[in-house]
């Protein structure tokens, strides 16, 4: 219960947030992101965000941003619902992988930006870095999922 409030409070957090930082506006160009997909083990609680993005961010006017901007921004919004609804999970260890990998494969996502639009030679290496690091991660939480979700 304690967990159900805790993450209820987040989303609403994350939604003040958003709302006020990224305010709604018309866009030319609409990004319609689907979540990132989530093992069956993170299933507890699936629906119950089906289809949303970050609040805010649906709307937003992203017709002044570079291409490599909108590919961050397309990452976050695949990343936060996915991430929200793995923590959603009845069982608050199968919760933190889920959300985990939620996690890691937005970073890995923003990682692939940089290496694609980035041109510091040190940046592309920490992206580099943080995509072997987290793919490993990911596996090994998958892994987890696969030995010890109820």
């Amino acid at each position: 219960m304690a967990n159900t409030k805790l993450t209820i409070a987040m989303a609403l957090l994350l939604s003040a947030f958003t709302s006020a930082a990224f305010p709604q506006q018309a866009s030319d160009r609409s990004m319609d992101v689907a979540p990132t997909p989530l093992p069956e083990q993170c299933g507890q609680a699936e629906g119950t965000l089906a289809g949303h993005t970050m609040p805010g961010m649906a709307n937003m006017d992203m017709s002044g941003m570079d291409e490599a901007h909108k590919a961050n921004m397309a990452a976050m919004m695949k990343m936060h619902p996915a991430m929200m609804e793995g923590m959603m999970a009845k069982d608050p260890d199968v919760a933190f992988a889920c959300g985990m990998i939620a996690h890691h494969q937005g970073a890995i996502d923003m990682a692939e930006v940089e290496l694609k639009y980035g041109d510091n030679d040190e940046a592309k290496k920490v992206a580099q870095t943080i995509i072997d690091a987290q793919t490993k991660e990911i596996a090994e939480f998958k892994q987890w999922l696969e030995t010890n979700a109820k």
